[in-house]
């Protein structure tokens, strides 16, 4: 008993031992971005100076892209891949803890003899043992589970945003598709018509075959667009159904013109970035998981020290236990000290601390994609945003133009040439603006998700799930 009550005592000082702490934030960051120093505010212009904020989904105003958002978090198949990662990482996050308590067995014998055995022994018995985490191998083995599924959820919510932020794009991608095709088949009609006009002006000797042929030639160019920009389109909603899990079909209806572009971005402080991207902090935490899982290798190599007690009873046909209490009951301990492995787990210590480096420099990579992006982000949108003043301008200056070249086509001071030239102009102004047009919403979507906002916006506080003080 003195053996046992002191065993226990040494649990209760030992086992109880803190563990080291993993690099704090600042240190982590200065190793893993030696040469990264974020400036007070982004370099790039575009970013109103307020915090970031989330549900950016929201600011676009369309109900159906809303839901079609909702369907694709239900059904996308990269999601519910992500989601069966959540509950293997929570399990193992389990298992590493169910190490810290007891191990309970129970054992029976009975029934019957067995072949070959004439002893007709039977009996139950009750074994427990309970390893000394005295060097805090288990604990730093739990500590990693649980670095290493918060690590998961993180993941997840990122992929959560990414694949809203693929639908926002897809959406307008797919939209754009559909308004160059019907750019496309309005520049056909209007060349349709000036095959008309190239025709009578020959009937009544004012014209010849010649602009007769360039217009028809002109005609059969437009129309091969349509046909192409359709595929396009068709392919584009392929696409967006395959985000929401459905069958790619080119049933999903898309808006007949683009979502009007929201006002500015709050883009808060480029030191903000590393707190707030569910990737960046993911990759932080598996630095941390790394570092407990170099400490559970170097506490492999001290002894074990484990706690031991069973219960037993024990009868028989052909004997009877004399001088022996039944049930005996017992309690000890084991010790198991690692003499010889032929460096098998100095090599582990050596794998982990390896991996450590690889969990640093990934969370420094990520980190400098993040800084990266949305620099990109915030240059291409203050770009665009300066494109579609001058597109828009230019677009109207070529309008101008085609009226005064078909005008003059029709008294007769004009040719056809230069009034084919003029529709030209026309429908490379209308196409690059169009695509300017939504570019710059498929780069503020890049920027919402760059910048870590979510796209839910945040539930009221006195609703059901809301945080509480």
């Amino acid at each position: 008993m003195r053996a046992a009550s002191f065993l226990a005592g040494l649990a209760v000082a030992l086992g109880g031992c803190a563990l080291k702490a993993p690099p704090e934030k600042g240190l982590l960051r200065a190793e893993a971005l030696p040469n990264v120093k974020p400036p007070a505010r982004w370099s790039a212009p575009g970013g109103a100076a307020a915090a970031v904020a989330d549900g950016w989904l929201a600011s676009f105003r369309d109900p159906a892209l809303e839901a079609l958002v909702r369907e694709a978090l239900q059904y996308n198949p990269d999601l519910r891949v992500a989601a069966a990662r959540i509950e293997q990482a929570a399990g193992y996050a389990k298992l590493a803890g169910a190490q810290l308590y007891p191990q309970v067995t129970f054992m029976a014998r009975g029934g019957g003899k067995m072949s070959g055995d004439s002893s007709g022994l039977e009996g139950a018995g009750l074994f427990a043992s309970w390893e000394l985490d005295l060097w805090g191998r288990v604990r730093s083995g739990r500590e990693a589970a649980a670095l290493e599924y918060a690590a998961v959820e993180l993941d997840t919510a990122f992929a959560r945003q990414s694949i809203a932020a693929q639908v926002a794009k897809s959406w307008f991608l797919a939209t754009e598709a559909r308004l160059q095709k019907a750019i496309a088949q309005g520049m056909a009609d209007a060349s349709g018509k000036l095959v008309t006009l190239a025709q009578e002006r020959e009937r009544v000797g004012s014209g010849n075959g010649y602009d007769v042929a360039l217009a028809q030639a002109a005609l059969q160019g437009y129309r091969d667009a349509v046909q192409s920009l359709d595929l396009a389109y068709r392919q584009a909603v392929r696409s967006l159904e395959a985000l929401a899990g459905r069958y790619p079909a080119t049933a999903a209806e898309v808006p007949a013109q683009l979502a009007a572009k929201p006002g500015p971005v709050p883009a808060g402080m480029p030191s903000e970035l590393l707190e707030r991207r569910p990737d960046v902090v993911a990759a932080e935490r598996r630095v941390a998981a790394a570092f407990y899982r170099v400490e559970e290798a170097k506490a492999a190599r001290l002894p074990r020290i484990s706690l031991t007690a069973s219960g037993i009873s024990v009868s028989s046909e052909l004997f009877v236990l004399k001088s022996v209490s039944n049930p005996i009951w017992g309690i000890g301990a084991t010790l198991l000290a690692p003499l010889f492995t032929g460096g098998a787990l100095q090599s582990q210590v050596e794998i982990r601390t390896a991996e450590q480096k690889l969990a640093l420099a990934d969370y420094g990579r990520i980190g400098a994609r993040a800084f990266g992006e949305v620099e990109n982000a915030l240059s291409a949108e203050f770009t665009l945003a300066g494109r579609v003043a001058l597109l828009s301008q230019a677009l109207r200056e070529n309008e101008r133009a085609l009226e005064y070249a078909e005008t003059r086509y029709r008294v007769g001071s004009g040719d056809l040439r230069a009034v084919q030239e003029r529709q030209l102009a026309v429908y490379a102004a209308r196409t690059a603006l169009l695509r300017v047009q939504a570019e710059s919403l498929v780069q503020r979507v890049n920027l919402y998700l760059a910048l870590g906002g979510g796209f839910e916006s945040a539930p009221p506080r006195d609703a059901p799930g809301a945080p509480r003080p």
